[in-house]
């Protein structure tokens, strides 16, 4: 347990930050996961327009340190393939 002053607060600011870092890292799971459930209707306007929003999610978190850049650049690049994969199948 911290004893001093300024250790204490870093006690505190550490509970709050790991809270915002969860909170954000649920967020962006639980938006890949809704991309992977579009993919799987085979519904191409739904994969689209579900992919804008996780992409935007996948750059935000790139932005708040939950993701590497590559990392996101990643699973963009993958994901959009899919869903490129997809059109041309419906096609």
């Amino acid at each position: 347990m911290a004893n001093h002053v300024s250790s204490l607060k870093r006690a505190r600011q550490t509970v709050k930050r790991s809270a915002v870092n969860r909170a954000n890292r649920s967020k962006l799971r639980n938006g890949l996961r809704a991309m992977r459930e579009a993919l799987a209707t085979n519904d191409v306007a739904a994969a689209r327009a579900q992919y804008d929003q996780t992409a935007s999610m996948l750059d935000k978190s790139v932005q708040k340190g939950i993701l590497h850049d590559n990392t996101a650049s990643r699973y963009k690049s993958r994901l959009n393939a899919r869903v490129k994969a997809l059109a041309t199948k419906a096609a």
